[in-house]
């Protein structure tokens, strides 16, 4: 399975992007997915996920974007979504999916992912 990120790019400090994960085989409903970010300097970081089917879909957030972004999964696409809005320039950083097997949406470290796609980049101008 790869995986495919896109939807990045450049925007105002209030602004929205709507990130796109797509499997290229698969069932994707059968993964857990989620998103990780990585800005210039610092350490990737968690940023949201949703279960697998099996699971309930059930998304997860990080504090930080809380009511500011929404995972959501279309089975039917083979494709999660990341809809972010009143984006902050904080939020600068190249965004990463992963997918697990069977997983379940929580505070995930990184480790133990299946598979991870190249990352797109967003760039949030103050």
């Amino acid at each position: 399975v790869q995986l495919q990120a896109s939807g990045g790019g450049l925007v105002q400090a209030g602004g929205s992007l709507r990130l796109s994960c797509a499997a290229s085989r698969g069932t994707f409903s059968s993964y857990a997915v989620g998103w990780f970010r990585q800005a210039p300097g610092k350490e990737r970081e968690f940023v949201a996920a949703i279960s697998w089917v099996g699971a309930g879909g059930s998304p997860y957030y990080v504090d930080s974007v809380k009511g500011r972004f929404t995972i959501s999964r279309d089975n039917a696409k083979n494709a999660v979504y990341l809809q972010m809005n009143s984006l902050k320039p904080e939020d600068t950083a190249v965004y990463y999916c992963v997918a697990e097997l069977g997983g379940v949406a929580g505070h995930w470290s990184g480790h133990g992912m299946d598979y991870w796609g190249k990352g797109t980049q967003v760039t949030v101008s103050s």
